[in-house]
């Protein structure tokens, strides 16, 4: 599989820290020390989950290296849904207006991503697709309890979309050379660490300790099980883009990896927790920079607990 490009959308609002000094006392100092992050994004009150999906799908268009219509596969990826009936995976083939092809949207938390990846695997796999469009849209702050100290402070909103194909279209794809995935439910507080009931108080975090300690197992572990699978050691990687939850769990990481400071690729500073699409905002906004031959790994850790990693090769 080959991912032809990837594009990204942001809202405009900035919420710097000093919005969260004010409304629960917590410094901007005490912030940043214990997650890394100084402002995230808002979407305006127009926007949600599908709009944001959609401006990030215009994006993409720019750079299509074929026909729209040539799309044969839509999966869409989120845990903070618009509208649970029409999901956001048919708010993309309205918005583009391609008939009769699958459409599918999946929640596993922050670890989307990648699932939605090994979507398109089974769909080419079974040669049901060979062209597919798969677009990350978190909407956090339409449920976030801004007034939880432990975790309202952490989310941002943004979206970004994939076009990937079974075959390799142009010079600049970047090869998906290995996927792997798991549960892990069974480990630590995983089904009540951090939750999202929307009856109740929105998405809070009850047992961050618990979410850092396993996050730090996990990526580690899966990322150095694509490198091996790949026959790669850590020396030939040249990137990491770790899930943008708490820039202290991606230095963990990188430092129980072996993996220099230079290396690792992060948004969650400006952009705080964006869910799910923040690993691919970070693959977008730092796509430019990737040179022929670079390796790329992409790791994602979410709430349940779900895990994966994702090597890529320029």
């Amino acid at each position: 599989m080959y991912i032809n490009t990837v594009s990204h959308y942001l809202p405009s609002q900035v919420i710097g820290n000093e919005y969260f000094t004010k409304l629960n006392n917590l410094s901007d100092e005490w912030i940043v020390s214990r997650t890394g992050i100084s402002e995230r994004r808002r979407a305006a009150p127009d926007e949600n989950t599908a709009t944001m999906g959609i401006k990030a799908v215009e994006a993409l268009l720019e750079n299509i290296p074929y026909s729209k219509n040539e799309i044969d596969l839509i999966v869409g990826a989120t845990y903070t849904p618009y509208d649970t009936i029409v999901t956001l995976g048919h708010a993309i083939q309205h918005q583009l207006q391609i008939p009769d092809i699958p459409v599918v949207t999946i929640s596993s938390a922050c670890s989307s991503l990648l699932n939605a990846v090994e979507i398109v695997e089974g769909y080419f796999a079974m040669g049901k697709a060979s062209k597919a469009l798969v677009i990350v849209s978190d909407h956090n702050t339409a449920y976030n309890n801004e007034q939880d100290t432990v975790s309202g402070h952490l989310w941002g909103d943004g979206a970004s979309a994939l076009l990937i194909s079974k075959e390799r279209q142009t010079e600049k794809d970047m090869h998906i050379r290995k996927l792997i995935t798991g549960g892990a439910a069974t480990s630590g507080k995983a089904i009540e660490a951090v939750v999202l009931r929307p009856n109740d108080r929105g998405v809070i975090m009850p047992f961050g300790r618990d979410v850092f300690q396993n996050a730090c197992i996990y990526m580690p572990k899966v990322s150095q099980q694509v490198i091996q699978a790949c026959g790669l050691t850590i020396d030939d990687l040249d990137y990491l883009i770790p899930h943008q939850a708490n820039h202290r769990i991606s230095l963990n990481v990188i430092n129980t990896l072996g993996i220099p400071a230079e290396k690792l690729l992060s948004n969650i500073q400006y952009l705080g927790n964006t869910g799910c699409a923040g690993c691919a905002i970070a693959l977008s906004e730092n796509q430019e920079k990737f040179v022929k031959g670079d390796n790329i790994v992409v790791t994602v850790f979410g709430g349940g607990y779900s895990y994966g990693a994702m090597l890529l090769t320029v």
